[in-house]
């Protein structure tokens, strides 16, 4: 670990060798940081050597040829909407930030692309391309703050994977800068090019642990112009798979989200929240809020009603609500998106982000709650994006929050056994690394690893994250 001199002695070497190739404010001390760089939705926290901030790909191709010399770790930032911990900085890092990266360069309507730099955020990209009629699939919750290159990094899942899959799906063309500061850029608009290794997958999901994205070609799809959202109350899990089952079979590809929330999550978002609309009384174990787009608004929400009212003809007890405005469905899915804010409610915490095939979801839920009960945590939430099998899980860990490593043992050993993955859409991290054996191989790990070595010699981009190397 660096001594106190030798941090002081990285630093000068540090401005003498990096500021010269950024404007002014692109070059932050680290004790001068602000708090945005320190920490992420985690809260675990560090402090950076300095902050880079760069604003186009060749001053990150510049920096990291310097830094790559240097053998300096680096950490790579972006929105720090974050939960693993990946992006907080460790002892001896500076912080390579992407967000001046932010421009938009080109809605192409007609092949129907969008090229956009790195920092971009979710949300500002969203609204330049549906006012050109045209949507980006991927939404989750922090889109206001999340950027591109972090979504593409982390291969975001979100609300909408049912219909058009993980930010993967949507990724036609990457512009990344490795380790050693070499730019590989691929940004053809030609749907079909089988000429050799597809070099970006090996980019999306890596965490930053391979190369900086910093530009990116995303394909985007029709603006739907009907949206139907509904709450729909049940009560055993049979019946939310018998709902999906419905949905699926009758809507199509119009069924856009199946976001299913038990008891433990509905009832503090809905209560001690006061998420939803006021009066809001529903019954049954779960609680789905079903949501669908499409291209015919008066067709599309005769078929959403019926397929519903169908449902609740052949399930006593079954509640249905379904949104009439805008509104409404903002109202409903104010519910779901209130997970931030219903996990302090429990802090300190341990969150989960788990995918399971959707066979053993509530025997798994079940059991794993009993054990935490029998440990005496019993303030959990539970709650998922149901249709491609990802469930979210938080423990509150009361007044021994030292317990957390022992319940993410727990919750991570069950959920492989079962032929799950620990991760469904949050990444790895710094966080999980430790049971990424729970759910990868020996042998996929140690390719990682020769992934890892070949295109970052020194091991300086994220060090750490994912796994450990010498």
């Amino acid at each position: 670990m660096p001594s106190a001199t030798s941090d002081a002695v990285t630093l000068d070497r540090l401005r003498a060798v990096c500021q010269p190739l950024l404007d002014p404010s692109g070059f932050i001390p680290g004790p001068e940081a602000d708090e945005r760089y320190c920490t992420d939705w985690s809260r675990a926290r560090g402090q950076p050597l300095a902050v880079l901030r760069p604003r186009n790909t060749d001053e990150v191709s510049r920096l990291l040829t310097a830094l790559h010399a240097l053998r300096q770790p680096v950490v790579l930032q972006g929105g720090m909407t974050g939960l693993t911990g990946a992006c907080v900085p460790q002892v001896g890092e500076v912080v390579l930030s992407l967000e001046r990266l932010r421009d938009i360069e080109e809605i192409d309507t007609v092949s129907g692309t969008v090229t956009v730099q790195a920092g971009v955020s979710l949300q500002a990209l969203q609204q330049a391309v549906e006012a050109q009629g045209l949507l980006f699939p991927v939404d989750i919750g922090s889109r206001g703050s999340c950027q591109i290159g972090g979504i593409i990094a982390n291969n975001a899942g979100g609300n909408r994977v049912l219909r058009y899959g993980m930010t993967r799906q949507s990724v036609l063309g990457l512009e990344v800068v490795l380790a050693d500061g070499t730019v590989i850029s691929r940004m053809g608009k030609a749907l079909k090019d089988n000429a050799g290794y597809d070099l970006k997958h090996v980019f999306i999901g890596s965490e930053g642990s391979l190369g900086v994205i910093t530009r990116a070609l995303l394909a985007l799809q029709p603006l739907p112009v009907s949206r139907q959202s509904a709450l729909v109350a049940v009560e055993g899990f049979d019946a939310v798979t018998a709902l999906l089952t419905q949905c699926r079979k009758h809507l199509g590809p119009r069924l856009s989200s199946f976001e299913v929330m038990w008891r433990d999550f509905f009832d503090i978002s809905t209560g001690l929240l006061k998420k939803g609309r006021p009066g809001l009384n529903l019954a049954g174990s779960h609680v789905v809020l079903v949501e669908a787009m499409g291209m015919d608004p008066e067709q599309d929400d005769a078929l959403f009603a019926q397929t519903l009212g169908a449902f609740q003809t052949d399930h006593s007890g079954c509640e249905v609500i379904l949104a009439q405005s805008l509104t409404d469905a903002q109202d409903l899915w104010s519910i779901r998106e209130a997970a931030g804010e219903a996990a302090l409610v429990v802090a300190p915490w341990a969150g989960f982000d788990v995918s399971l095939p959707l066979a053993h979801m509530a025997a798994w839920a079940d059991e794993v709650r009993a054990r935490l009960r029998g440990m005496g945590l019993s303030q959990t939430q539970t709650y998922g994006h149901l249709g491609d099998g990802n469930l979210h899980l938080v423990v509150g860990l009361g007044p021994e929050p030292t317990r957390k490593a022992e319940v993410h043992e727990l919750v991570h050993r069950t959920v492989g056994a079962l032929g799950g993955s620990i991760s469904g859409e949050h990444g790895i991290g710094l966080a999980k690394k430790a049971h990424l054996h729970y759910c990868r191989s020996a042998a996929e790990i140690n390719m990682m690893k020769l992934m890892k070595t070949s295109l970052d010699p020194h091991g300086i981009l994220n060090r750490g994250r994912i796994f450990d190397l010498p």
